[in-house]
């Protein structure tokens, strides 16, 4: 069976899309929660991930083959 994405209003879990199940099947599932489970959403974690990062260390790039043999 394929995923089903519901949203959960009152107590009751309202699937988005039409379910493949027969009437009064009995279902087991265990919720994930869908995009804001870091409290933000997808867009504004790419936008945090495409922030330069200065560590300090002007001379990393050139010193990073310093460990190959």
């Amino acid at each position: 069976m394929d995923t089903v994405h519901a949203f959960f209003e009152g107590g009751i879990f309202r699937p988005v899309n039409p379910v493949q199940l027969p009437e009064n099947s009995e279902v087991e599932f265990e919720p994930r929660l869908v995009g804001k489970e870091l409290g933000c959403s997808s867009d504004e974690i790419y936008e945090i991930l495409n922030r330069r990062y200065s560590s300090g260390f002007t001379d990393t790039a050139a010193r990073h083959n310093e460990h190959q043999p």
